[in-house]
């Protein structure tokens, strides 16, 4: 688990975030999070909040489940009040906009709207830094694995190039976006998420349901290599990102990969559910047209720089994770 606690050898109330080097102290900073409704944003924005940090959202409308004063209302476009007077007031700044892209087939205007939901905003909060002339330390941008395309069986750290195809093409722009706030001085992390792991949501909460009718198996020939992270080393590396010396890509993935083949085998473990009823390739590519090719196409994810800056991985085993989302208990969350 992504743990905080209070430290008392360092003084009351200081709250400490482990899966680092070291425990790295924070006290009172403010973030603003763009983002922080969706699956993976409910749940950092919870456990930035149990650290002890103020966490601002902005969002596109008003959000009952949130205090009237920890949001701001956000077209994820435009640079005005009042968003941009409350985000000058925040130490760092975490952008998670992005509609999801495998929820439809990828015509030319879903294109256009996953193209847009991640450019605006991110556009947007490079273009309001710009304005402040008190910055944020940092700023936190998700992007994802399909930034290097298919790599076939080639480890992919952070140094690999950049592929081919709609996806690689988007997280590529996407990128070149956020590190424009590099040039006004604030440290900028793309943060390539693989799939992300947790119940209620992502790609458990579209598998989980196959899986449960035994109707669950392998996408294609299985072989393709399906990067994934659970949700709690997601908020973790977050966490390990706005304190420790990291900038432009990092691999937000477990250290521990695993094909589409045994990651299904392990999803029918933890559902004890069988998961060889095997989807062809032409079949995908004939009901979900070119977004068949994120499906089919792999990356032997390593992270490394967050294994280099110190991060220590809460759940790099794929059975353990999948039991601990799947059969676990919920804690304080939902």
């Amino acid at each position: 688990m992504l743990a905080y606690r209070k430290d008392n050898r360092s003084g009351e109330g200081k709250s400490s975030v482990r899966g680092g080097k070291r425990d790295s102290i924070i006290e009172d900073v403010k973030i603003l999070l763009a983002g922080g409704t969706g699956f993976v944003g409910r749940y950092l924005r919870w456990r930035l909040a149990e650290a002890g940090h103020e966490v601002l959202v902005l969002t596109r409308r008003q959000n009952p489940d949130l205090p009237r004063d920890s949001q701001v209302l956000w077209d994820g476009k435009t640079v005005a009040e009042p968003w941009l007077a409350a985000a000058g007031n925040c130490a760092a700044w975490i952008n998670l906009c992005g509609e999801p892209v495998a929820d439809a087939r990828w015509t030319k205007a879903r294109k256009a709207l996953l193209t847009e939901s991640r450019l605006d905003p991110t556009r947007a909060m490079v273009c309001a830094i710009a304005k402040l002339s008190s910055r944020p330390k940092v700023l936190i941008n998700a992007s994802a694995m399909g930034y290097y395309g298919d790599a076939g069986d080639k480890a992919v750290d952070e140094n690999f190039s950049s592929g081919k195809g709609f996806l690689a093409e988007l997280c590529v722009a996407w990128e070149g976006e956020a590190l424009k706030a590099s040039a006004l001085g604030v440290r900028t992390v793309c943060l390539r998420l693989a799939a992300v792991l947790g119940r209620g949501g992502g790609l458990l909460g579209r598998l989980a349901p196959v899986f449960r009718l035994f109707l669950g198996g392998p996408l294609g020939s299985g072989r393709q290599w399906l990067p994934w992270i659970s949700r709690e080393d997601a908020a973790g590396l977050v966490a390990h990102a706005l304190q420790a010396d990291i900038s432009g890509g990092v691999n937000a993935a477990s250290p521990m990969p695993v094909t589409n083949r045994d990651f299904c085998a392990a999803l029918g473990r933890a559902l004890d559910r069988p998961s060889r009823l095997r989807v062809p390739a032409l079949a995908l590519r004939l009901g979900l047209g070119e977004l068949s090719s994120m499906l089919l196409a792999g990356q032997k994810a390593v992270p490394k720089k967050a294994l280099e800056s110190g991060y220590v991985f809460k759940q790099p085993d794929i059975d353990a994770a999948l039991r601990a989302e799947l059969l676990g208990s919920r804690e304080d969350f939902c």
